[in-house]
């Protein structure tokens, strides 16, 4: 497994990492089959893996998803020790539904929530703040996870949906090493909103959300002509194509394409391999 350097914290992480959220929301599979997608990872050589306490089909199931990762992790008979769980805070999920909750108290109990989902007997790696809450100041809503890294309960720290001018803020509280937005073929804001250059220039992990368009649109990729004949001519799927096209857009890019089934992780990890000259690329920005 190719492996990239996260942020400017000098460990190295797999270039390819997975996402856990469509084994924790609804229509989720079993656990044991989301415990051998996990294994399964691992045994391609992912050492890393992003998750949130949100990641859940309700609030009676918070942190679903941070307990079955550490089950995971708790359960596979190789080594771990290089693994990285990042999670993030401050979505809540109402009957189902996705909303900000950016107040303080919230964030201290949540953050303490996810240190022990994840086991309780180390930091945790990352914690990313999810969303930013306008009903609170971005330096209100962080000062707690500067708390927690104080307290040892955060290793690093992240943000999640954020603009530059909200991750400078953020930078002046607690330091930051990476940045999750939505990037896809059909989302590609991060280019043209400057995130994706200030995270190259201030070495920031840049963690794409939804790279395939999300479970609505995933489907849709085969109807895009340029990735689909690309495809084709590799031999490889069309998510692959799409992972390489993200991974040439910037060397600070660490996809984290979700899995519910192993087959969906291996094909995720063949895109590694996938190398996409310019003028292919130039082509699939045209075309999206």
């Amino acid at each position: 497994m190719e492996s990239k350097q996260l942020g400017k914290t000098g460990i190295s992480v797999s270039a390819i990492g997975l996402g856990g959220m469509p084994m924790s929301i609804s229509n989720r599979p079993p656990e044991s089959q989301s415990i051998a997608v996990i294994h399964h990872a691992l045994d391609l050589g992912i050492t890393f893996i992003d998750t949130a306490d949100s990641y859940c089909q309700d609030e009676l199931d918070k942190h679903h998803n941070e307990r079955l990762i550490h089950k995971a992790l708790n359960s596979y008979k190789g080594d771990v020790s290089r693994m990285i769980v990042a999670t993030k805070g401050g979505l809540m999920r109402p009957n189902g539904s996705w909303t900000r909750n950016g107040s303080p108290e919230h964030l201290r109990q949540t953050i303490r929530a996810s240190f022990e989902a994840l086991g309780g007997n180390k930091p945790i790696d990352i914690w990313q703040y999810h969303a930013p809450d306008s009903n609170y100041t971005i330096e209100k809503s962080l000062a707690p996870a500067k708390e927690a890294v104080a307290d040892g309960l955060i290793r690093f720290v992240g943000v999640s949906n954020f603009s530059v001018e909200q991750i400078k803020r953020s930078r002046d509280v607690v330091d930051i090493v990476s940045v999750q937005n939505q990037y896809s073929p059909w989302q590609r804001q991060p280019e043209t909103d400057g995130v994706l250059k200030y995270c190259e220039q201030e070495e920031l992990t840049f963690l794409p959300w939804s790279p395939f368009g999300g479970s609505r649109r995933h489907s849709d990729l085969q109807d895009i002509p340029v990735i689909a004949q690309l495809a084709k001519e590799k031999g490889v799927s069309v998510y692959n194509i799409v992972l390489a096209w993200l991974r040439s857009k910037s060397p600070c890019i660490l996809p984290i394409p979700g899995a519910s089934k192993t087959s969906s992780i291996e094909d995720s990890v063949r895109a590694i391999d996938v190398k996409l000259s310019e003028q292919e690329v130039e082509k699939i920005n045209q075309a999206t």
